[in-house]
């Protein structure tokens, strides 16, 4: 009786750990600052149909229809339901239109650090857009002729839509000297694969001309905000107009945003589809999925590479021209490695506004594991947008992917960046500076502790040789087969071998990581050992 008592009291506390885990989360992801609504659905639906029938857009002036007008009230000259959420629907894409108006009207950031494309894709791209030039002039025109002709028969979502495209292909034809590419480009695409989508897009990859790989990004009609959108207000086309907008935001924030931790966008494409006019399709680098179980696996140098990299983004985006950037939506899954990069590819959810406030009860940052009360200055939460990275940054990555398996020297100073980021005691360019420090000592070797001691075997060094076969899995690894590590020098390759009981000989292969430092198999005898010009063996000789 009693082992089955214990046993129903395990269940019962796993399942109330679960839960409360659970609960957590959702609480957070309710709570976050940048998710709440906008005030209520009724005011939000007076407002504009009191104060937007006729509004000023960079100015243009866009008129409600008269018959929109017209079937918008009953008798009592108040909005219908029906009304209700048709200009419910309008006021939406109108906000994320001005959204995207806001970020566009920034100046270029780009400050000449060097173009983010490399050489080979620029030229591959140069190679692309050739095409596009006349395509993209001609196209530009006859949008422009659309929005002059036919301004007046369109909606109000159809207009700012119309004007959105217009002012993207004005504004966008050249990033940095490379041209965008278009449609043509995509028209024979090949090896087209279905990577994923999300809750508004589906992401394809695909090969341009057989010379270059791409991500396609457009609205997925299948997903959850079409779906959602169009059940509850019926109207298919404003429903994509208003998804789109998503996807014209995050081109937007690429093109704005230029720093080698962005995603770079080489190109975009408006053609009918699915029977709605112009629906948008986004060209940009193919990165590969971020899989923390897979990273958790690998080694510590690329581990530390990725919380690296993720901080000169958050850094960056502290400090941007768009003002202090925050990314909501902030998960492992909206990051993808490129050339072991780490690269934020989803900007849709980012956003450069500091919550407001009146007070400090207004700058509460709730997260599953504790809250944090930040101070309220000049109407706005001081620095929230770049703390509630910060903090997403250290319940994230750093607790998985900096402290474990370390260089030991390094470990108190890793365990003090953890620890100050997970209290917030730092704030983004202290986070920065300490993790800098931490690859400067790392890169030159400064981490290696000073042992006196001689080492307990000779070796006998064999140039230009190599051992094949006689692994022995390590971890973490660099090759999942055999035991492949990186060292600073020879004296830390032999420092390996000993604490290994199977290591009998290594390998110096001439490969190195992306600090310098050189790759080095560890074997178990050197039975075959064989010619292999460039690499040098060391065979144990003595113990």
């Amino acid at each position: 009786m009693i082992p089955i008592t214990m046993k129903r009291r395990k269940i019962a506390v796993a399942a109330g750990f679960c839960l409360s885990f659970f609960l957590g989360t959702l609480m957070n992801l309710l709570f976050i600052p940048g998710f709440e609504h906008h005030q209520n659905h009724a005011d939000r639906v007076h407002r504009f149909y009191h104060e937007q029938q006729q509004r000023v857009v960079d100015g243009t002036k866009l008129h409600v229809r008269d018959s929109d007008a017209a079937a918008a009230v009953d008798v009592n000259g108040e909005p219908t339901t029906s009304s209700r959420q048709r200009l419910d629907l309008q006021l939406q894409i109108q906000e994320r239109y001005d959204e995207v108006l806001r970020y566009r009207q920034q100046q270029s950031p780009w400050s000449g650090t060097g173009n983010p494309v490399r050489p080979l894709e620029r030229r591959r791209l140069m190679d692309l857009a050739q095409r596009n030039n006349w395509e993209l002039s001609k196209g530009t025109e006859k949008t422009n002729n659309q929005y002059t002709d036919s301004h007046h028969r369109l909606s109000p979502a159809a207009s700012l839509y119309t004007k959105s495209r217009r002012d993207f292909a004005v504004n966008t034809r050249i990033v940095n000297g490379t041209p965008m590419l278009g449609c043509s480009s995509i028209d024979n695409v090949t090896d087209v694969q279905y990577l994923g989508s999300g809750y508004t897009k589906a992401v394809y990859k695909a090969a341009l001309n057989s010379s270059l790989s791409v991500a396609l990004k457009s609205v997925d009609f299948g997903g959850h905000d079409m779906e959602n959108c169009v059940k509850k207000y019926g109207s298919t086309g404003d429903c994509y107009r208003l998804a789109s907008f998503k996807i014209v935001k995050e081109m937007t924030l690429m093109e704005r945003l230029q720093h080698p931790n962005i995603l770079k966008l080489f190109g975009y494409c408006y053609q009918d589809s699915n029977d709605i006019r112009d629906t948008v399709t986004a060209i940009t680098e193919l990165g590969s999925p971020l899989e923390m179980i897979q990273l958790l696996q690998t080694s510590w140098e690329e581990r530390f590479r990725i919380c690296l990299s993720l901080v000169r983004l958050l850094h960056y985006l502290a400090h941007s021209p768009l003002g202090s950037v925050t990314l909501l939506d902030f998960r492992p899954r909206q990051f993808v490695l490129v050339q072991g990069e780490l690269k934020v590819t989803d900007l849709d959810d980012a956003s450069a506004e500091e919550t407001p406030c009146s007070s400090p009860a207004d700058c509460v940052m709730e997260f599953p594991a504790r809250n944090f009360t930040l101070p309220c200055s000049r109407g706005r939460c001081s620095g929230m947008n770049e703390k509630r990275n910060l903090y997403n940054a250290y319940r994230f990555f750093f607790t998985y992917l900096l402290p474990h398996s370390a260089p030991p020297a390094l470990r108190p100073l890793l365990d003090k960046i953890v620890n100050s980021t997970g209290e917030l005691i730092w704030g983004i360019d202290e986070t920065l500076v300490q993790l800098e420090k931490v690859l400067h000592l790392y890169r030159n070797g400064l981490y290696l502790q000073n042992n006196t001691q001689p080492h307990r075997a000779d070796y006998k060094r064999v140039v230009d040789a190599s051992i094949t076969g006689e692994n022995y899995r390590c971890w973490p690894s660099y090759q999942h087969e055999g035991c492949m590590l990186s060292v600073f020098n020879i004296h830390e390759a032999i420092g390996v071998c000993e604490s290994h009981a199977q290591c009998q000989a290594f390998v110096m292969t001439n490969q190195t990581t992306w600090t310098g430092h050189q790759l080095v198999f560890f074997k178990t005898g050197s039975a075959s050992l064989s010619p292999a010009p460039g690499k040098v063996t060391f065979v144990r000789v003595s113990s």
